[in-house]
């Protein structure tokens, strides 16, 4: 396992050129099922991040560019979150329907002060009693993943699971994984109960060995050389980072580019000491690579560290994808992204973007509630809210419940950074939407992210390029979640040896993914929100296989 990680981080010094892509294979793709199906799944991967960068990709992105391209998928709700968005990527389902509508939500039920649910925990584990104190779990997942309904189909199907964030790993696994690993209090972790097998021994080992050590600074791409600009966003300087870290620095490691190596080179080992695609089954191996996300809020994403952590990652995918062919597999993939960014806001300020601006502190639930307190002269916390939903207090009477809610409906509207504010009845209202994505009002993608049973009573939107982050500080400069398309768009990317390279550049959706791997195993999909895509022009229609 060192080797294969020190094989995986050796990008660090190898020069760009050094990788070309691979050849177009001759032969077409077989017409029976891939014995094994690769999901990856990159944190923070914007459509228009990966636009910006696909003439450079000589790695692993290029190979993908082979295969079926999909440049404008979108994560269709509105609640463009990490949660959220791998929950569609391999249920087929949006928010509405698997019940993932946000990271967090409140629970004024909940047996715990802050009222707070983690969408990955589950909160009637003893020892939690609060919602960062939590036990990982995939409990408030509604609907089955590939890789349950495959382990249904055929118990023989092994299904296994890595990733830099347990709610990617356990969005995407599901409930059937038969290894289940994701970084979590500066380690690899798993749910409870599960033994720790040597791939994740060795790995533990070779990554704290890693982390021990400083990192000196990484080469900067010549392509990246234009974006060496330096910009003060709060107390600090950023845009001409190389992800120098110093010893024992596990925060740094999390954020940089090593952090995508280290979760490859573990799901490659999984691969080669399980022997997936091997056995009698489809087996199914999913990858989360979550640096990217942690590099977009740490550093924006328009500096040198995302056009660094850009080259990297198509150099670790690169080596990735030369494991798997070693092993002689017949394997496809698919990647995407739970979710796309927009840059931190001086630097779009600088780049000529008025519109940009951090939220205003008048906006803050504390300060809107207390206005409506005072105003309504009520006492107690009034409301409550978790990301962009807005609770109001149960404890106050029906009628006064409804006055405050109307109340909040009001305030939020007369502030000039608020694009939408919709009460829980107008969303449930509406239909939820079939036409393109791109064309879904602002209503209907609520509608796509509501759950009657976990959102809140008034979701509030925020204007385009308006970042929820009032002061910004070390680790958190810019964010997401907002229902605009540079945080809904992301690529889609399908190959598979053989397979025929084409671009469709119409809209298509994360929720696609499911059926279109389930076709070829002939896996039942009922009551999902995805279609199936051709994958071969070529033929009559590969979503009947």
């Amino acid at each position: 396992m060192k080797a294969l990680l020190a094989a995986l981080l050796v990008s660090a010094t190898a020069p760009l050129a050094a990788r070309t892509a691979p050849a177009a294979e001759p032969a077409p793709a077989p017409r029976t099922p891939p014995k094994l199906i690769v999901a990856v799944s990159v944190d923070q991967l914007s459509g228009d991040l990966f636009q910006q960068y696909r003439e450079h990709f000589t790695g692993g992105f290029a190979r993908l560019l082979q295969g079926a391209v999909f440049p404008s998928a979108y994560q269709g709700h509105a609640a463009s979150e990490t949660c959220p968005g791998h929950s569609t990527i391999l249920t087929g389902t949006h928010p509405a329907r698997n019940g993932i509508i946000a990271n967090t939500w409140v629970d004024q039920n909940a047996p715990r002060p802050d009222k707070l649910v983690y969408c990955a925990e589950d909160e009637r584990a003893p020892g939690t009693d609060h919602s960062k104190n939590y036990v990982s779990s995939v409990a408030h997942l509604k609907v089955p993943t590939l890789g349950d309904l495959m382990k249904t189909r055929d118990p023989r199907s092994r299904v296994v699971s890595v990733a830099g964030k347990d709610r990617a790993a356990l969005m995407m696994g599901g409930r059937r994984t038969d290894e289940i690993w994701f970084w979590k209090n500066d380690r690899f972790e798993t749910v409870q109960g599960r033994l720790t097998p040597p791939v994740v021994e060795r790995a533990q080992a070779a990554v704290a060995d890693l982390i021990a050590r400083p990192q000196a600074a990484l080469p900067l791409p010549t392509h990246c050389r234009p974006l060496d600009r330096a910009i003060r966003i709060g107390e600090q300087t950023l845009g001409r980072g190389r992800f120098e870290r110093k010893a024992g620095d596990a925060r740094a490691f999390r954020a940089s580019p090593a952090a995508d190596a280290a979760m490859l080179s573990l799901a490659a080992g999984f691969a080669q000491e399980l022997n997936l695609g091997r056995g009698p089954a489809t087996d199914l191996l999913i990858v989360g690579a979550s640096a990217t996300d942690y590099v977009g809020h740490s550093f924006g994403t328009q500096g040198t560290e995302m056009c660094i952590q850009m080259a990297e990652l198509d150099r670790a995918l690169g080596s990735f994808f030369d494991v798997l062919d070693r092993t002689g597999v017949d394997y496809q993939v698919v990647l995407t992204a739970d979710h796309g960014a927009h840059d931190a806001t001086e630097r779009q300020q600088v780049r000529a973007m008025p519109m940009a601006s951090r939220i205003v502190p008048e906006l803050s639930t504390k300060a809107m509630a207390a206005g409506i307190a005072r105003d309504l002269k009520l006492s107690g916390p009034v409301l409550l809210a978790a990301e962009g939903d807005v609770y109001v207090d149960r404890a106050l009477p029906p009628a006064t419940r409804a006055r405050v809610l109307a109340e909040a409906k009001r305030r939020y509207l007369a502030q000039p950074q608020v694009a939408a504010a919709y009460t829980r009845a107008e969303i449930a209202a509406t239909p939820l939407p079939t036409t393109p994505p791109e064309t879904w009002s602002l209503l209907e993608r609520a509608r796509a992210s509501f759950d009657p049973e976990r959102s809140g009573d008034l979701l509030v939107m925020h204007k385009p390029r308006v970042t929820p982050i009032d002061r910004p500080g070390p680790g958190y400069v810019e964010t997401h979640g907002s229902p605009w398309d540079y945080d809904r768009r992301v690529p889609l990317l399908f190959w598979r040896r053989g397979q025929p390279a084409f671009e469709q550049p119409l809209s298509v959706q994360t929720v696609d993914i499911l059926p279109t791997l389930a076709a070829p195993l002939r896996l039942g999909t009922p009551g999902i929100d995805g279609r199936c895509l051709d994958l071969d022009p070529g033929e009559a229609d590969t979503c009947r296989l």
